[in-house]
Order: C-alpha cells, then structure tokens, then sequence
C-alpha cells in the first residue's frame, strides 16, 4: 500500500456546547476533497484524540470515512496506552474501511518502557491487526521516542508498513530510511522540514499545517517530486515559517484559527486546551497576510 504524498491531520470540530460536531467535520473534508492532498489521518494528536471518549472517537471516525473521496487514503489514530484497547480500536478502523492504523507510543510508564517493550507491544498490535501499521513517534507530546534500531526491527514485520516520524530531526529520518527496507515507508510529521525529510528519502508526510493550509502543503510535495527545487526551496522557507508559528508554537488552537480564517470550521478546542488570546490572532494574522495574501481573505 503506497502512503507517499501528504496527508492532513485531521482536526475535530467542537459545538459550543462542547460536543463533537460532526456535520462540521464532514465540511471541512468534503472541501479538503477538492485538494491534491492524498489523505487524512484521522483522530491523530491534531484530533484531540486524547481528549476524546472511545464513543466521540468511534463517532468521528464514521463520519469521517462517511465525507472522505474514494480517492483518498485514509489513516486512523488507534493507538493508546494499552495493547489491549490499540488492538481493539484498530479492529474497528478495519470495520469502517480505513487503509491503515496509525499507532502511537505508549507514554505513561516511561521508565519501563524500553526498546523490547515497544517490539512486543508493536508485534501483538501487528499481529491483530486487519489493517496495516504506521508505527508513530511524537516526543514533543510523549516524551519518548522511536529510534532506528527498533524501527529497523519492527520493519520486519510483514504487517508494519511505516512510520510517522514527527521529532522534526531529518537526520532521525533518514537513519530509519537507512536502516529498514526500500518497501517501509517514511512519514514527517513536520511541515518545517517536509522538503530535506523527502530528499533523504522520506514518501511523505501527516502535516497539521496541511489543514489548515492544505494546497501549500500538498505543492511543495508534487514541486519536490516534479524536481523544481527552486521553487521547493521557497515554498519550504514559508511553509517553515507557518509551521513554526502557528504548529510549533500555537498548536491546535493556532490550526483552528487559521482554519476558521480560510472559510473552514476550525473552532476553539476543547478544554483544558484554551482558544488564542488576541495578540497571538493578531501574529498570525500578520504571518498570513505576508505569506499568502488570499488567505487572509478567503
């Protein structure tokens, strides 16, 4: 299964009463639908996914599988804490037609979790699981991180197709593409280094900025691949700008609010998450105003 090009991590809009808002949802993919994007990943860390109940994350997942194009791969966050419950939402991802699960480490007991404890756990997931695995590191959020040498060991699993690699270090990357197989795919997670992650051999990547700016997200993947790397290196600086605005520094609730700038639902995330406060609307409406003038306006 090719998971090459870049997918939006999907976010979750809330109503105002704090319910998940599904018919939302459904607008924001059916105009991502009309983009170059590949896919989406669904109830990722952009989703909120942690702060989430098993039947809201059932829900969006439904919903989002209702709205998504044919043509579009889906991904769906299934990985929590325990081996079990991972197992079991990845099953119901198989249920609803998802293409592949992506499974993120498991954090809490950190020092306990060495490197054979995330190979087993990874393997019983594999094991189980109907669909293909994209394992995911995130330590900006975890605290932990995949390295090379248990990814290269994973690799071997005939049902572990890739990774979500989303520390932001393109040399992490390119040891992981280094050290497992021409047929496991690589993924960034970040915007910011999306053009050296695909020049050191990366297929991709699951970018929260792609939703809220999904066709500049999608070009600077299709210029890289076309090898126009002028006009990669440009759209790279400003997409690294973006990103380290309003993903790095912002997170979902500097997504949202771009989002709700581009005519998308965005909304406020859910507590304790906090809405912007106006000076940081005010910086990124500056930033979208220089970056891209029309998407200020749209």
């Amino acid at each position: 299964m090719d998971f090459s090009g870049v997918f939006a991590a999907l976010t979750t809009p809330f109503a105002a009463d704090d319910s998940v808002a599904l018919a939302d949802l459904k607008q924001n993919i059916q105009r991502y639908n009309a983009t170059a994007l590949a896919g989406y990943a669904v109830q990722g860390s952009t989703g909120e996914s942690v702060l989430l109940s098993r039947a809201e994350w059932d829900s969006v997942l439904v919903a989002a599988k209702e709205a998504a194009s044919p043509q579009k791969r889906l991904l769906a966050g299934t990985g929590v804490e325990s081996t079990a419950e991972t197992i079991s939402r990845s099953k119901r991802a198989a249920e609803l037609g998802y293409h592949a699960a992506l499974v993120k480490t498991p954090y809490y007991y950190k020092p306990m979790y060495k490197p054979e404890v995330f190979i087993a756990h990874y393997r019983r997931v594999a094991d189980a699981s109907p669909i293909p695995v994209l394992l995911y590191s995130v330590p900006q959020f975890t605290g932990i991180s995949l390295e090379a040498p248990e990814v290269a060991v994973l690799a071997e699993h005939p049902n572990i197709i890739g990774i979500k690699e989303s520390s932001g270090h393109v040399q992490r990357v390119g040891e992981m593409v280094a050290a497992t197989p021409a047929s496991f795919q690589v993924l960034t997670g970040g915007a910011g280094v999306l053009l050296p992650s695909l020049t050191v051999g990366a297929k991709g990547a699951i970018l929260a900025l792609a939703s809220a700016l999904p066709e500049k997200c999608a070009e600077l993947y299709e210029v890289t691949r076309r090898g126009q790397l002028d006009a990669a290196r440009e759209l790279q600086k400003n997409l690294l700008r973006a990103s380290k605005l309003i993903v790095s520094e912002l997170g979902i609730p500097g997504v949202k609010f771009v989002m709700d700038q581009r005519g998308y639902r965005g909304g406020a995330p859910r507590s304790p998450l906090l809405p912007l406060a106006d000076a940081a609307k005010r910086r990124v409406l500056e930033l979208l105003a220089t970056f891209e003038p029309a998407a200020a306006r749209a």
